[in-house]
Formats: C-alpha cells, sequence, structure tokens
C-alpha cells in the first residue's frame, strides 16, 4: 500500500497487514522544540510554585503531542532531554549526596521519560484513535514501575504529587496521585480526537476550572467518634545520648502536655537505654524515638522503639525498605501496627512513606495514623527537604489517615485526614519542637489506583510485547 507522507505520516503497513492506515500529523522541528519548552516551563512552574500546580496537565499535554514526531528515536531523545531538564534541577541535592554519580541517577529517571514519549508515539502510529486510552496505562505504568518495582526506584515527582499542596484532588476523588495523573493524561490525550479550534477551548476551560478547584480551601474532617493525642516531636541531628536527654528534659518542664514526644530517625545508635527509660517514667510520658537494633556486630535493622510510661519497651517497628546506597539496615520481616491507647498507629521510617507498597499494607491492617520518625541531614539543603516535605501530605490525603511525620533537621509536619498541614517544623530547625493534636478517627482506605497502577504496569508491558514481536515476526518474514 502506498501513502503519501507530506504533510500526513502514515503507520508502514507490512505485506500481510490488512488493517487501515492511520494517519497522524508530523511534528515540525519548530514546533517539537516549543512543546518540548512548554512541557519543561509548565513543570517548573507546577512544582515551584503551589498556586500554579494545575499546570501539571500542560506537561502531560506537551508530552503527548511530542509523540508524534516522525520516528521512535527522535521521540525517545526529546523525552530524554526532557526529562534532564524537569528532574535535574530539582535533585541537585544528588550532586551533594553521591558525587559524579548523580548524573547517572539523573539519566535514569529521564529515560523513563524518553521511553514513555517513544511509546506513546508507538501507540498512536500502530492504534490510531485506540491510543488516547492506550497513552494514559503507558504513562502509569511507567510511572508506577519507576517509582516502585524495581531495584532504583523513586517516587518523587511525579505528575499527582504536584497536587500535594493542593490534597483536596486527591482526598475527592479517592484515586491516589498515579490515579490522578492517569485522569489528566486521558484529558490531554483526549482532545486530539477533536478539531484544533474545539480542542483548544476545551483544554482552556478545563485548565480554568482544575485551577479554580486546586485552589479552594479545603475544609476539616467532619466530626465524629474519634480519639485524640496531643503529639510533639523534636528536631535534633544525630545527637550524642547526653545531648538528646537534656533537651527532653528541657522538653518535659516546657511542655508538660504532651502524652506522645517522638524523635527523628536514627537519633540513637541502639536500642533505648534505662536514661531514656527512667525519662519516660517521671514524666509518665510515651516516647517514639529511632536507633538500631543489631543482630550482630555489623548487621542491624533501622528501628523506631516506643517506650511506654512503664520505661518498657512497647513495641518496635525495623525499616520495611532501606534505602539504596546506604548503610541503612536490614529489611523488616514484617510490619505491624501498635495498638495504642489511643487507637491502632503504623510507622514508616523515613522514605518508607515514599512506597506506596509500605503504606497500603499499613492502612490494609487498619492504621489511624501513621507516625513517620525521618532523618534528612541538613547537608543534603533545603530543596531536598521541600520535596521531601511533599510526599506526607499527598499520602494522608490518599488514605484519608493523619500523618505525624518529624523530622531530624525538618521539615516536620502534623497532617490531618485530608491532607492539611496543621503544624511545620523548619528547615534546619535544630531544637525546634512541633506539636498539637492527631485525631485518630476511622481507618483509612485504599485509593482506586492500588489496582489501577498494576494494571497498567501490565498494559504497558502488553505493548511492549506485542511491538517487539510484531517488529521481529516482520523482519523474519522479509528473509
Amino acid at each position: 500500500m502506498n501513502a503519501n507522507v507530506s504533510p500526513l505520516t502514515a503507520v508502514e503497513a507490512g505485506p500481510r497487514d490488512e488493517g487501515i492506515v492511520i494517519e497522524v500529523q508530523p511534528l515540525s522541528w519548530k514546533r517539537a522544540l516549543l512543546l518540548s519548552v512548554g512541557s519543561v516551563a509548565a513543570f517548573h512552574l507546577a512544582y515551584g510554585f503551589p498556586p500554579l500546580n494545575f499546570l501539571i496537565v500542560v506537561y502531560l499535554y506537551c508530552l503527548f503531542q511530542l509523540a508524534a514526531l516522525p520516528t521512535p528515536r527522535k521521540a525517545f531523545y526529546f523525552g530524554l532531554v526532557i526529562g534532564y531538564a524537569v528532574y535535574a534541577p530539582h535533585l541537585t541535592f544528588f550532586w551533594t549526596i553521591f558525587g559524579w554519580p548523580a548524573v547517572a541517577l539523573w539519566t535514569v529517571l529521564a529515560f523513563w521519560l524518553g521511553l514513555f514519549v517513544a511509546l506513546a508515539r508507538v501507540c498512536r502510529r500502530k492504534f490510531g484513535r485506540l491510543a488516547v486510552a492506550l497513552v494514559p496505562f503507558v504513562w502509569t505504568g511507567l510511572e508506577y514501575f519507576r517509582g516502585e518495582l524495581y531495584f532504583l526506584r523513586f517516587s518523587w515527582l511525579g505528575a499527582g504529587q504536584a497536587f500535594s499542596y493542593a490534597p483536596q484532588i486527591l482526598a475527592a476523588a479517592h484515586l491516589g496521585m498515579y490515579g490522578v495523573a492517569f485522569i489528566l493524561m486521558m484529558l490531554a490525550a483526549s482532545l486530539s480526537l477533536l478539531p484544533k479550534a474545539a480542542s483548544g477551548i476545551l483544554f482552556g476551560v478545563c485548565l480554568i476550572a482544575l485551577g479554580c478547584f486546586v485552589n479552594v480551601p479545603t475544609r476539616p474532617p467532619a466530626g465524629g467518634n474519634s480519639a485524640a493525642v496531643q503529639v510533639a516531636g523534636l528536631q535534633l541531628e544525630f545527637p550524642a545520648e547526653s545531648e538528646l536527654l537534656a533537651a527532653l528534659e528541657e522538653f518535659a518542664q516546657k511542655h508538660p502536655q504532651a502524652e506522645l514526644v517522638v524523635l527523628g530517625e536514627y537519633s540513637l545508635q541502639r536500642p533505648p537505654s534505662e536514661e531514656f527509660k527512667e525519662w519516660c517514667r517521671r514524666y509518665q510520658r510515651y516516647l517514639i524515638v529511632g536507633g538500631k537494633d543489631f543482630v550482630s556486630d555489623d548487621k542491624f535493622y533501622n528501628t523506631v522503639f516506643v517506650v511506654d510510661p512503664d520505661g518498657e519497651v512497647a513495641f518496635r517497628q525495623a525499616k520495611s525498605v532501606p534505602v539504596q546506597f546506604f548503610a541503612d539496615g536490614l529489611p523488616a520481616r514484617e510490619q505491624r501496627l501498635w495498638n495504642s491507647p489511643w487507637g491502632k498507629i503504623g510507622f514508616c521510617i523515613c522514605y518508607d512513606l515514599s512506597y506506596r507498597r509500605v503504606a497500603d499494607r499499613l492502612v490494609q491492617l487498619g492504621a489511624q495514623a501513621i507516625v513517620v520518625p525521618t532523618a534528612d541531614e541538613i547537608s543534603w539543603g533545603e530543596r531536598e527537604h521541600r520535596l521531601h516535605a511533599r510526599v506526607a501530605p499527598t499520602r494522608a490525603a490518599e488514605y484519608a489517615t493523619p500523618i505525624f511525620r518529624v523530622s531530624s533537621s525538618g521539615i516536620s509536619q502534623l497532617i490531618d485526614a485530608r491532607g492539611r498541614v496543621l503544624a511545620t517544623a523548619p528547615f534546619p530547625g535544630q531544637g525546634a519542637i512541633i506539636e498539637g493534636r492527631l485525631e485518630l478517627g476511622r481507618p483509612g482506605h485504599l485509593p482506586l489506583d492500588h489496582w489501577l497502577a498494576p494494571l497498567s504496569v501490565f498494559v504497558t508491558a502488553a505493548i511492549i510485547l506485542w511491538v517487539s514481536a510484531k517488529t521481529l515476526l516482520g523482519k523474519i518474514s522479509r528473509l
């Protein structure tokens, strides 16, 4: 079958193909560059200025339009360059932590964006209008895979996480951050089915509506039967035990109302000593503190310990997913909830909260609140701390579960079940105290992307296998 490829590009049909040729308007270099610049600008505006977070849909729209590039190779390289441009500026702290290998880590993240644009190009050329339905699955599948399912998993800077300061979209839709991105990508893709003028008008209306919705103040959770505990957190980065005990003594005198005191990850280099247990007995407080639970001379679990007012270790939980490339201990053998006097409390230690599969399990167990002892080093810089602080509001809104996050050097947060940040302690904030009421209501719920995201991975894998097999068979048939 012959087809004129100018000004339209056609899907090539093999000798035995009987399908209809799908014509897609190819992108000129000028338009491709404009779309690339638009996607980068929209991403940085969405992440840099919370009131403009709705512009993330412009970023997704530009990426979908770039799928009209003439070849998969060009689509991949455009996506790769955009990946560098959107991720590297937000992740400059990688260089502080890792040095020159940070370039490799930026490249890995950029690779997934390049792969998306290339696969979206294949979907548009091979499946025609069906690509509108398939591309959102590809986006979600790749985003979930790179954030949750392989060794270098890194879930930050996802499209849905741009709404961490507008949690009402996550709380109202019950979609989760991957599900919200799925819907926005479907909106961006659907515009390709309309005439140019109509799609422009509809896109403008949707953008304005989304902008208004995400900037409406969130309402507090509805009142009901809930227990509440007065919590407080103390920010200190890797203190000596004597320094920590002195800070706790001063804290107890100034904040007698606190019932539950939380310290950061690795506040201790061993389990709580007798001095800390005596402090709990003397002041009748519960103390949650991060430390090391050794199983041999050089192996340990990064653990959170709960010491009760009787001076006994009432509960302990190890970190589920130790951070790659760090001496972060052994992975936890199981996840459990602490049956506290106020209700069931789950624990995520630092980066554990970034993994949906860790937090999902706590919600499945019936967690009514989540406490997150965290260690972010001052040397990593304010940008890292602010980016990490996006995770907890997102999770709270997704699960309808309050979260109390105490970081060694900020940014500590007390967040209600709608994802509203009720109190914070600043970066670097050494000696800073965060306090408030942690409401424990009904157990949280899993968002809809609990099943949508894994399904998207399956659909994406099926598309890759189908395209690969068809390409291979086509080459064999020409031999």
